[in-house]
């Protein structure tokens, strides 16, 4: 079991171990202090874990009310470790539509609002295309492969030693969850990975938060993410927050202004008639 307690959250809320269709998955809930509120669920990064998301899902929490659920996907944290590298092409796919909608049906959670970052901004991204969900918020989210992207993954393969010692306090096997991650984004295969053509099923609101210096994809990705959500039957609307200054980790980078932007789209997720 990990010891990766959130630094701001109450001694008895703790990770614990949940096992969904074989897989155990390392899960923190956060309560609420306004039950009839969604619960937030926020989906980390390609590398991430509930540990490193600090204690940004604990304030979010606290500022909207809303209980939440921070987890560590399969692969990573101390969950259920990966059984090879790379991983397979349609991983967020199978994250979006298969694994993340069963954790939630196993823990009683429906119409959620999601918060994701990164890869876990795509996963949300392709969850809500297709389940019912109250709002999203998506940070520096992928639905095609740039060439910054690649160019992101080049460099940090060059440091894998230091990163991978890095995040064995995070992860159960560093290496292969690394590994995991940089070679499947570095492989030919993935390099035609598109999932624009999903976003036509997204019919609740959506934030979309990028920093102008995200070192891992362009304001493009918000482009065709809100092109894509325009096409569906449905038009929710799609606020776009644009950060100066800020790069690929919003939530870290401009804490107060993400905070301040996540809170007011929940409060008007939950206004929205129905």
């Amino acid at each position: 079991m990990t010891d990766a307690v959130l630094p701001s959250a109450p001694p008895d809320i703790a990770p614990r171990l949940h096992r969904v269709d074989n897989i155990e998955l390392d899960i923190l809930q956060i309560p609420a202090s306004r039950p009839e509120l969604p619960t937030l669920v926020f989906l980390h990064e390609a590398l991430g874990s509930i540990a490193q998301w600090r204690d940004f899902p604990a304030k979010l929490c606290a500022r909207s009310g809303c209980a939440g659920l921070v987890y560590s996907r399969y692969g990573l944290g101390w969950s259920t470790p990966l059984s090879r590298a790379p991983r397979p092409v349609d991983y967020l796919e199978n994250e979006g539509w298969n694994s993340l909608p069963a954790l939630l049906r196993s823990l009683g959670i429906d119409r959620p609002y999601l918060v994701g970052h990164s890869d876990g901004a795509s996963i949300a991204l392709l969850y809500a295309a297709r389940n019912p969900v109250v709002g999203l918020t998506a940070m520096a989210p992928h639905v095609r492969v740039e060439e910054v992207t690649l160019a992101g993954v080049r460099t940090a393969e060059a440091d894998r030693e230091r990163l991978v010692t890095a995040l064995g306090k995070y992860h159960r096997n560093a290496a292969l969850t690394f590994d995991g991650w940089s070679q499947t984004w570095a492989s030919a295969e993935f390099r035609d990975w598109n999932i624009e053509a999903p976003m036509s099923g997204i019919s609740a609101p959506a934030l979309l938060i990028q920093g102008e210096d995200d070192q891992y994809g362009t304001l493009e990705q918000l482009d065709w993410i809100t092109a894509g959500i325009a096409s569906g039957d449905t038009k929710p609307p799609v606020r776009r927050v644009e950060l100066p200054g800020v790069g690929h980790v919003p939530w870290r980078e401009a804490a107060d202004t993400v905070l301040d932007e996540i809170e007011a789209h929940v409060r008007m997720c939950v206004a929205r008639p129905g």
